[in-house]
């Protein structure tokens, strides 16, 4: 089969359609796993691409933040570079180059992606003509007219931002239009505490802008472990961030005179005003199933996504419903397994599943912060006596050498198994600590193992170890009470 990336005359030949085993509509994460692997399994497999290859994260989403954040990082370092008697003149952000430097890191992580050439390899057709619709549950039809038939279609559409529905919403810029930004803000309003909203916080606060964050939400980064959120919203507000959560709501955006945008909210019944140079809307990632004819296939939506079972299989048994399409975890690590399980499900008949309770998620903020299975609270509720143990960084030496004791390590285990239902980092290298103990949850290593493992000095995963061994004691203790 062969690749092909074209614009074409609508095809006026209405009842020709190509057929293959399997369709897929989106080249993200999702897509790209589950068409590769069903090639791998024989089928004939054609990809419906509207936009570019890769989808949201490598494009307009984690790859540029990324970037960002890094950028955010080289700033804050320079301005501490005197206490290591280095001196340096203050930091300057040029925001153009910074846009030009972002562009040119993106390019080269989709260099090494190479998705067409990686379907071509594979024997499969990437068709890019538009956007596909459904005509009925098992026919697809392109904005050139092109219409594709299938045995089993799989939807791995992505998301994208959501707007407030407030007035002047589109005054404000969204997470992945950041880099449209004709000049770097003086002030910003970032609306949303999230991953992204607080990331993004992080890089205009570390260039130098005014941030005001604002959430209606009781806390920031309300899906990570509370003691995590407090620590980043201290951290926050040390460094000058306004932090205005559990606000009533967002009223308005008014564009005035010089430019300037008033944003307005509520904090109880009183209306707060402040001018700003950008609102950024963080608040929230629907999946983008609007304009794909679910209603010709006889499928709904519900809550901006299509629902599916565990095997991603659709209300229509033939039509998976796969990643940010599916509203489940919206993260480029699921999307990826969800493909590959919806691929075997659509070929083989087979009823794999992916279950999601070891995923790994963070942020780059300052302090960094991550995590993985249970938190605290619901550790607790599946176990009340499930043991916590919480180390310091400023216990461990790497930390201290670096001048970076700021954070802690929680590990969560069940005081019977010992076994590890969650870990917790927030502070330097919090995502790489996290990841590693994600291996050791993922191989059945238990506690008494992990206590025992030898880690290089000075490192930041030394705190992994001791984290255990505290565990390992705390485990002890409970189960003498009994």
């Amino acid at each position: 089969m062969t690749t092909t990336q074209r614009e074409t005359v609508p095809d006026t030949d209405s009842t020709a359609a190509d057929h293959y085993d399997v369709a897929v509509i989106g080249a993200g994460p999702a897509g790209t796993a589950a068409a590769l692997r069903a090639a791998e399994l024989g089928a004939s497999v054609v990809v419906l691409e509207a936009g570019r290859l890769g989808g949201t994260c490598v494009n307009t989403g984690c790859v540029p933040t990324r970037v960002l954040a890094k950028t955010a990082r080289l700033v804050r370092e320079t301005r501490s570079a005197g206490d290591y008697g280095v001196q340096v003149n203050p930091p300057t952000v040029d925001w153009a180059a910074v846009v030009e430097r972002v562009h040119e890191r993106v390019d080269a992580v989709r260099s090494i992606k190479r998705e067409a050439a990686r379907f071509e390899e594979a024997g499969v057709t990437l068709i890019q003509e538009g956007r596909a619709r459904f005509v009925d549950d098992s026919t697809l039809v392109l904005d050139s007219g092109r219409r594709i038939s299938a045995t089993s279609i799989l939807v791995c559409v992505g998301g994208h931002s959501r707007r407030l529905p407030i007035p002047g919403a589109e005054l404000a810029t969204v997470p992945e239009d950041v880099l449209s930004l004709p000049e770097l803000p003086r002030r910003v309003a970032v609306i949303g505490a999230g991953n992204t909203g607080a990331q993004l916080v992080t890089v205009f606060n570390a260039f130098g802008s005014e941030v005001t964050l604002l959430d209606v939400a009781p806390r920031i980064l309300v899906a990570s472990d509370e003691s995590i959120a407090e620590v980043v919203t201290s951290a926050f507000t040390e460094q000058g961030v306004d932090v205005r959560t559990g606000i009533s709501t967002v009223e308005s955006l008014e564009r005035g005179g010089n430019g300037a945008i008033t944003i307005t909210w509520k904090e109880g019944e009183e209306s707060i005003s402040r001018h700003v140079d950008a609102v950024i809307m963080a608040t929230g990632w629907p999946a983008d199933v609007e304009d794909l004819g679910l209603e010709n296939a006889g499928i709904e939506v519900v809550k901006s996504s299509i629902p599916a079972d565990r095997y991603f299989r659709t209300s229509v048994p033939h039509v998976f419903s796969i990643g940010d399409a599916n509203g489940r975890d919206m993260l480029v690590q699921a999307a990826q397994f969800e493909g590959e399980a919806a691929a075997e499900n659509a070929v083989l008949g087979a009823n794999r599943r992916t279950p999601h309770h070891l995923l790994p998620a963070g942020g780059f903020t300052d302090p960094d912060y991550a995590g993985v299975g249970l938190t605290q609270e619901q550790a607790r509720e599946q176990d009340p006596g499930c043991v916590v143990a919480r180390v310091p960084f400023s216990s461990v030496d790497r930390a201290v050498i670096d001048d970076r004791e700021s954070g802690f390590l929680l590990l969560i285990a069940d005081r019977r198994r010992e076994l590890i239902l969650g870990a917790h980092a927030v502070g330097e290298n919090a995502i790489e600590v996290v990841q590693s103990v994600t291996t050791a949850m993922a191989s059945g290593v238990d506690v008494a193992t992990l206590a025992n493992v030898r880690f290089a000095y000075p490192t930041y995963s030394a705190v992994i170890g001791m984290a255990a061994r505290v565990l390992l004691a705390e485990a002890a203790v409970a189960v003498d009470r009994d």
